[in-house]
Formats: C-alpha cells, structure tokens, sequence
C-alpha cells in the first residue's frame, strides 16, 4: 500500500478523470450539464475537490507587440470530500450557467477560430493532481443572429474572430477580455472604411453592439478609427427590420468625426435613433484595448459558411476553415497542460 502511495503521489496508479458535457452548442447565459467520470487507480485515494473552470484563448497587446495566453473567466466547484476506492467508477453530476458575455465559437455550424473550454482539476489528497479540458462550443443570442445576418444581408463578408484582453471604457462589460468579428467592409461602405469590427456584450436585460470602423482618410484628413455603441433589448428580435436598423448604425458609425466622448443614458432602449446609443460610448484606453425582422441578401450565414467552405465571398477567402480548425485544434491537443502564460482577470 506504501508502494501504491508513493507512485500515486508522482502520477502513476492514481485516478483518472473525464468530463463529458450534455448537448450544445450553449448559449451565452444558459445552463451547461454534464458529469465528471472518475475511475480509481490502484488505491484507495481522497478527492478533495472537483473544480470546473471556463478557459478562453485570449490575444494581449503589450509595449512589444501581441501575444496569447489562457484566461479563466469563471470558476465552479463541482464536488469533493469523498473517498474513491481503488478501481471504482463514479460519475458526479454538475449543472452552471454561462456567463452573459461569453463568446461566440460558431455561426450556423461554422467555427469562428475561437478557443473557448471547460478545465477540469482533480485536487487529490496524496497524489498528483488530475485535469481534462474539453471544447466548449458557443452559438450567438437571437439578437446577435438578427445583427449579423444583417451585416451578411447588408453585404459584410466575414474576415474572422479573435478575443482580446481589455476593457471597453463606456461600456458595461464585465469579463476581462472580449470578442471582435472582423467584417471586410460592405460595397456601398468600402470607400469609407478597410474594415469593421464587431463586439457583443450581453447582459441579462439585453446586448450591447459595439461597432469599430477603420475609417479611410481622405484628401485633407488621416484615416483613423470610429466607435460607437448600441443597446438592444433581448425582445427586440422580431421588432424590427434588422437590415435597415443595422444600416443605420453603420452610416452613423462612418459619419462620426472620431471618438465621442461617454454621456449617460439609459441601456436596452429602443434600438432607433438617439434611443439606440448606450449611455457610455467606447473609447480605445492607453493600451490600445477598448477601454425577427425583414431581411434581405445572403445574410450572414451564408457568408460564413461559404467563407469556410473555401468559396469566396466578397473578399473573404477560402483559408478561414484550415486556419479555424488548426487554432482550435492546437488549443485542445494533449491533457490540460497549457504551456502559454495565463493572463489574471479570472475570477473566484
């Protein structure tokens, strides 16, 4: 028994642990279920706790360019203080809920490239530790569908998808890091823009959309990037001609004169006009972070899918699923070692 200890204690003979997920794609703010499947080893060993942790791959800008490390957003204990006899299977159920901001991995089927997981960690007594990271697979809100499928009907062509550590000033976000779905521009907008870039950031009452343009210069002016912000209220969905809406957000966005300065205001109003802007505009801070309607044209979807089928869209090429898949897959080969740094924002 002393023998089995010991090799338990550098990893050999110890138990092992799988975590299976029930169903997805989830939803941001939805319930995640599954169970952790643990087998004993070749003793009897004391489980101290079951932790669940939601991982993301998150890009960093710092003084000497970009890099990548892993971000834990939120942290669930599972189950622990029991004893696992040798060779015995058991199975703990657990049940937690996303959170609002949690980022999209797929459109209509289709991988954005975005890394997201579940880390699960074995703390037990007198032994190494275990872990198991699984893929996450996240799909958008009603609304976020209605706005992309309007930017795909308006003519936007999907470019990717990437996550950055930072902060939106202005905004109500609360996770340390968020999404970007890069769009190469509309034809009707291409002189006006390189790009555009959007964010989502949900709440329990409603989505705030930010936009981001990459505005072109013109004969006696610098190009130079315009943001602004709109709040959409979960119910909204089938309220509005989502192609018209989002149109008149993007002429905005191209009309701005640089960055506004935040106001007050109230979120979740209505989506038109002046009631359409959040009460805080983003701004970029020092680092460079930033602080069922009608519908018409392919949308969205068609624009995704097309892009990773490898037929182009637009602009957008075929690369996008080979890219897609070798990042996604990078993220989830081996156990749960991450050799990358591991950025703090996680949570308790």
């Amino acid at each position: 028994m002393v023998f089995k200890r010991l090799l338990g204690s550098i990893g050999v003979g110890g138990p092992t642990v799988d975590t299976v997920l029930e169903g997805g794609p989830f939803l941001p703010g939805g319930t995640v279920r599954g169970e952790v499947q643990l087998v004993g080893g070749k003793a009897d060993f004391d489980i101290e706790r079951i932790t669940l942790e939601l991982v993301a791959r998150v890009e960093a800008e710092h003084e000497d360019g970009e890099s990548e490390g892993v971000v834990v957003f939120d942290r669930v204990q599972a189950g622990g203080g029991f004893r696992l006899a040798e060779g015995e299977h058991r199975d703990v159920a657990f049940a937690f809920t996303l959170p609002w901001e949690t980022p999209v991995t797929e459109l209509w089927g289709q991988q954005l490239g975005v890394a997201l997981g579940v880390r699960t960690e074995l703390a037990v007594a007198g032994a190494k530790d275990k872990g198991d990271l699984d893929q996450l697979t996240v799909r958008p809100l009603a609304v976020q569908e209605a706005v992309l499928e309007a930017l795909g009907g308006l003519g936007f062509g999907f470019r990717s998808a990437d996550l950055e550590y930072g902060h939106i000033d202005g905004t109500g976000q609360q996770l340390p890091f968020y999404q970007e779905i890069e769009l190469t521009p509309a034809p009707q907008y291409a002189h006006a823009m390189g790009e555009m870039e959007v964010t989502f950031l949900a709440g329990q009452g409603g989505v705030e959309v930010v936009l981001e343009a990459d505005k072109r210069g013109g004969l006696f002016s610098s190009g130079h990037d315009a943001l602004t912000c709109f709040a959409v209220s979960h119910q909204s969905v089938g309220q509005y001609d989502w192609n018209a809406e989002v149109d008149g957000w993007v002429r905005q966005l191209v009309g701005s004169h640089g960055v506004p300065a935040p106001h007050s205001g109230d979120a979740y109003g209505h989506a038109h006009g002046s009631h359409g802007s959040h009460g805080g505009h983003p701004h970029k801070d020092e680092h460079g972070h930033h602080g069922g309607g009608h519908r018409s044209g392919p949308g969205m979807g068609t624009v995704v899918a097309a892009g990773a089928a490898g037929v182009a869209v637009g602009v957008v090429g075929g690369m996008v699923a080979a890219e897609v898949v070798d990042e996604v897959g990078d993220f989830f080969e081996g156990d749960d070692e991450d050799s990358e740094e591991e950025y703090g924002g996680d949570e308790d």
